[in-house]
């Protein structure tokens, strides 16, 4: 199962609410992967299929294997279900 992780500098309130938005695209587009979000230092050390968050937050993350999507808009929903459709 792939694992996404959704990553902003304090990984409290944006990181959470793309979180809830990214779970219901995950049932929308019917698919399964573990969700879960972070702060920029504790991503760095994680592991992760797939990395989302505000674009000048996660161009400091670079770990093998993860592709990395930097967000110009946090709430863009029909972006991040692209995103998803294409890396699930």
């Amino acid at each position: 199962m792939k694992k996404i992780l959704i990553v902003c500098g304090n990984g409290l309130g944006s990181s959470f609410i793309v979180e809830m938005n990214v779970k219901k695209i995950i049932t929308e587009l019917g698919k399964e992967a573990t969700v879960s979000h972070t702060d920029l230092t504790s991503a760095k050390t994680e592991n992760a299929d797939i990395i989302l968050g505000a674009k000048d937050i996660v161009e400091q993350i670079h770990i093998p294997g993860a592709k990395v999507f930097g967000l110009t808009n946090l709430l863009d929903n029909n972006r991040i279900k692209e995103i998803l459709s294409e890396h699930l």
